[in-house]
């Protein structure tokens, strides 16, 4: 099932991000394993404005959640994991289509992310859920902050790809940058 994050999910929902990160070893990203998962305050800022889902076991416990923000009038995913042991059912895919619905009922162009160009489970992934390259001339200004932010925290030193797929409403790129069109 999926449901908006509660309070009492944040501990969880640090937890799958630990256990996630921890895949990364494997392709001798250490530094990214090593990354300590939102702070609760951040967490509590996502789950307050609704903009955090977990999906949950039979009990209703979390066992992979997404985090979205709203940038320059698109959903912009945050962070989504799921924890390694409930890996490859669908839940990455569930979590993603849900906040699709969410970015389309609320007259947004369509989602984008940022993501690590060659791990199996990133950009590879995201092209089969038809997210495209966004080239570096198109980045709005709120993505082009974002890149800087992630260059900031290190995570350049691996291949990295700005990614959009457009939402159900219709959208353009136009001036070189991501826009949603103008409601009617």
């Amino acid at each position: 099932m999926i449901r908006a994050a509660r309070p009492g999910d944040l501990a969880r929902i640090r937890d799958i991000e630990v256990a996630a990160g921890e895949l990364y070893r494997d392709f001798g990203m250490d530094a990214i394993a090593d990354d300590p998962p939102p702070s609760d305050e951040d967490l509590t800022v996502f789950q307050h404005n609704g903009r955090a889902w977990v999906a949950t076991d039979s009990d209703d416990i979390p066992i992979a959640y997404i985090l979205v923000e709203t940038v320059d009038g698109w959903a912009h995913i945050e962070q989504v994991s799921v924890h390694p042991s409930h890996s490859r059912k669908g839940l990455g895919r569930a979590l993603i289509d849900h906040a699709e619905l969410w970015a389309d009922g609320c007259g947004l162009g369509g989602m984008t992310l940022t993501t690590f160009r060659e791990v199996p489970w990133n950009a590879p992934y995201y092209e089969r859920l038809g997210f495209v390259p966004v080239p570096e001339p198109a980045w709005s200004e709120g993505l082009r902050r974002i890149v800087s932010q992630e260059g900031l925290h290190g995570l350049n030193a691996w291949p990295r790809v700005v990614m959009m797929k457009p939402g159900k409403r219709q959208h353009r790129i136009a001036s070189n940058k991501i826009t949603a069109r103008p409601r009617r």
